[in-house]
């Protein structure tokens, strides 16, 4: 897979279902609570909750350079499970449970710098058929803009603006109730723009980092106006990432890895013993929470020995600075 795009899966992903990995657990209750871009009208209610995002960064060299700016997010999906034409929490049909839930799918714009594109996605639904009843899929619209601008700040040094606007109309009553509270948050989410982040490429010129600018640069690099999310430069000088999670410069995924755990900050070995761990009902419940539960699950239990002790640990040897 394409580095770049690895890493970037990874914030897409991050604390999308968190160990034990199962529907029940607690931590499993609040989901989506990185790089949310909300509609305006819940934001307004809930400044933390913002409903713009914005991504500013320097791009040195490369006057005529094409950029070209990718902005990836979840969108909710409720997962019904229906019996016989009614909803139900559960259904066992042909030896599999099937238990109701949230899902996501990725969604994804791209836009060349400078201009603009709407976010326009109808809402819909899909019904996946099953012995004695079925699973219904269904999406809330979501609508917003995404505008890229590009200006001159020094001589061959411009800067590239992102900023994603969450349009979408929501007009849910606000409550006091703390049982309804997250009724409303969980309703808002669906029409919300989760895990958002930025890729910008360029097919000349370098990108600044915004960690570690050069000295002629850091006062421009200072004025960047970077709102709920911060770029780091993810290959030599060509592309950046904008994440909602605070990284360093170049982050890589482990090669060892066996695959996405949805904890790109936890230790891969910890995570794999601890599913190896749990008990045949929890595998069950794991297995019946969510399709990429089920993945991990699978993917963990068929790991050889070899694969299990090169999660214990590696050296790796850095060029030295000279």
């Amino acid at each position: 897979m394409d580095p770049v795009r690895a890493i970037a899966d990874a914030v897409l992903y991050e604390g999308y279902l968190l160990w034990p990995y199962r529907r029940s657990a607690t931590k499993n209750q609040r989901r989506w609570t990185f790089g949310g871009v909300y509609p305006r009208a819940h934001s307004e209610r809930h400044p933390d909750d913002r409903a713009t995002m914005r991504t500013e960064c320097l791009l040195e060299g490369g006057a005529d350079a094409r950029v070209t700016v990718a902005v990836r997010f979840l969108h909710v999906v409720a997962r019904q499970v229906m019996r016989d034409g009614e909803p139900v929490d559960e259904l066992v049909a042909g030896g599999e449970r099937h238990l109701s839930w949230d899902e996501a799918v990725e969604r994804e714009l791209t836009v060349q710098a400078p201009g603009r594109a709407p976010v326009a996605i109808a809402a819909g639904s899909r019904e996946e058929p099953l012995p004695g009843g079925a699973i219904v899929r269904s999406w809330e619209a979501l609508a917003g803009t995404v505008e890229v601008h590009s200006e001159p700040v020094a001589d061959g040094v411009r800067r590239i603006a992102v900023e994603i606007a969450n349009t979408t109309p929501w007009d849910t009553e606000p409550t006091s109730s703390a049982g309804t509270g997250g009724a409303e948050r969980e309703d808002a989410l669906r029409r919300t723009f989760c895990s958002t982040h930025t890729v910008l490429r360029t097919s000349a010129g370098a990108f600044v980092s915004q960690t570690d600018p050069p000295e002629h640069l850091r006062a421009a690099a200072a004025e960047c106006r970077n709102e709920g999310t911060w770029p780091v430069l993810v290959d030599e000088h060509h592309t950046v990432l904008s994440s909602p999670i605070i990284l360093e410069d170049h982050p890589r995924i482990a090669p060892e890895s066996p695959g996405d755990l949805f904890d790109g900050g936890e230790i891969d070995q910890m995570l794999v013993l601890n599913i190896l761990s749990l008990t045949d009902a929890e595998k069950a419940e794991m297995r019946d929470s969510d399709p990429r539960a089920r993945e991990i699950l699978e993917r963990t239990e068929a790991l050889s020995q070899e694969e299990l002790m090169a999660l214990h640990g590696a050296i790796r040897e850095f060029g030295m600075a000279r």
